[in-house]
């Protein structure tokens, strides 16, 4: 089996059970020895739009006080339903609860989807659409990082928006954010911490590798691009890859998710992400192959783990 050694692997639950059966679901994370875990966020997603659904930010709250010390992150919060302002009290609170666990996912929201269709907002264009998702992520950083914030934006805008006593993570929790394209992956350089992609859409798994290998190719080529381009100098960046944007479900087997753990390691990535099994549908499959991942990752030199 391909060895999982230096690369952190995360698991995304969907907030979709009740809480009675979710809160083990979070503690088993933890205790497979996952390095990350992650909750989607959406007001409703694809197929599952007419399933149960909880907000994500609740979700995590709940997530924090059963869990000890795996990190948790939203994948991926966007501007289509969010603002900064209120959104970075609710990642203050996130971040004081979870002692400092918050990862904290963006991206600039599909245009088209439910998110968007459900307040009635018309679909932006793709310059408008960047253009938002620059401020957000801007916005959202600047409050963090200040006790008080004065921002006036085409799409978002803050009046004295104060933020005390600020987040136990300083100088705010790491922003991982979500680029797929060179727009997208120039801010996620200029004031990011990580970035995530999820690969090309496609019905082919080689052709989705190859994609993914693309992708990185570009990225590394826009960071090359914006040294010392950042207020606060250069930085390294983590690199996440969401395993099950691709068309192979990656917990099919151990098989399987160890070959996928090996390819995004050879393409550079520090970190994937993997989805809990669900019974039927979207990222079907058996529950008890978490023994066999954390078994796997068990089994890993400490220095790969956070």
């Amino acid at each position: 089996m391909t060895s999982l050694a230096g690369v952190r692997v995360g698991l995304a639950i969907l907030p979709e059970h009740r809480w009675r059966d979710a809160a083990a679901m979070w503690r088993r994370a933890e205790e497979c020895g996952f390095d990350h875990a992650w909750t989607y966020d959406h007001l409703g997603w694809r197929t599952l739009l007419d399933e149960p659904w909880f907000d994500a930010v609740p979700t995590l709250t709940a997530a924090a006080t059963v869990t000890a010390t795996i990190p948790l992150g939203l994948l991926v919060a966007s501007p289509n339903f969010r603002h900064p302002v209120p959104f970075a009290r609710q990642l203050l609170a996130l971040d004081d609860i979870s002692g400092g666990r918050l990862l904290i996912g963006i991206g600039s929201g599909g245009g088209g989807g439910y998110d968007d269709s459900v307040m009635g907002n018309p679909s932006p264009t793709l310059s408008d659409r960047m253009a938002r998702f620059r401020e957000f992520v801007e916005l959202t950083d600047l409050l963090l990082r200040q006790s008080r914030t004065t921002f006036a934006g085409r799409f978002f805008s803050a009046v004295d928006a104060r933020s005390v006593p600020g987040p136990v993570q300083r100088p705010r929790p790491p922003i991982v954010v979500a680029a797929n394209g060179p727009r997208s992956m120039r801010i996620a350089v200029a004031h990011g911490d990580a970035w995530v992609t999820t690969g090309p859409v496609t019905d082919h798994i080689d052709e989705w590798w190859r994609g993914v290998g693309e992708l990185a190719r570009r990225f590394d080529e826009v960071v090359d691009a914006s040294a010392g381009g950042r207020a606060d100098g250069p930085i390294p960046m983590d690199r996440y890859l969401h395993l099950d944007a691709s068309p192979q479900y990656s917990l099919s087997s151990l098989g399987c998710f160890a070959d996928a753990v090996g390819r995004a390691h050879v393409l550079g990535f520090t970190d994937v992400i993997v989805c809990r099994p669900r019974p039927s549908g979207v990222y079907a499959g058996r529950a008890e192959i978490l023994d066999d991942v954390a078994a796997a990752l068990a089994s890993r030199p400490d220095a790969s783990r956070r």
